[in-house]
């Protein structure tokens, strides 16, 4: 073999080495572009099945009566508040022989939880007067779910609510008396 040959093997077997590292690489970056498709198509399904939940969350509310206690002024103005202000809570109070109960602030309130003790909370809570506890608890799990997954979306704002009061104490903030006194 001539000394000019001798000299240009090792530059062949590095540039053969090369090559076969850049095929190498080549390829595996072919299948990581796989997977970030393959991922970026399961984000997308999600986000799409995040927004069909936040949607149905959004109806559930809305046809459920969740903001004629929950949203101030959402009934004297016959549903007209903006979704921006929807589930803040009310100092508008309900009286009656329990005391004085207030519509809490579900935005605060729920955004503590995480989805599956929200689902485990709506089973098993019971609320004081006129909290329709046991429309919660017969909710099937993906409604419960939706309500999370709106509520969430509508993030924590707003201010709590006043704490309940007992029955022997009369509320400072306007209130609706229940049962309504005879005339």
């Amino acid at each position: 073999m001539n000394q000019d040959l001798k000299r240009l093997i090792p530059w062949m077997l590095l540039l053969l080495g090369l090559g076969v590292l850049m095929m190498s690489y080549t390829a595996s970056a072919q299948k990581s572009n796989e997977q970030t498709s393959d991922l970026q198509t399961k984000q997308r399904r999600a986000e799409k099945g995040s927004v069909a939940m936040r949607d149905r969350g959004r109806y559930i509310v809305k046809i459920g009566g969740c903001n004629d206690c929950h949203t101030d002024h959402y009934i004297e103005s016959e549903g007209a508040v903006g979704e921006k202000q929807w589930l803040k809570g009310s100092r508008l109070g309900w009286y009656g022989p329990w005391g004085t109960t207030y519509a809490v602030n579900l935005r605060r309130f729920v955004s503590v939880f995480p989805e599956d003790q929200w689902v485990s909370f709506a089973r098993t809570a019971k609320s004081r007067p006129p909290m329709p506890w046991w429309t919660l608890k017969d909710m099937n799990e993906l409604d419960l779910r939706a309500i999370h997954v709106f509520v969430k979306y509508l993030g924590p704002d707003g201010e709590n609510v006043p704490a309940a009061l007992p029955p022997d104490r009369m509320p400072n903030y306007p209130y609706v008396q229940f049962p309504m006194p005879s005339k």
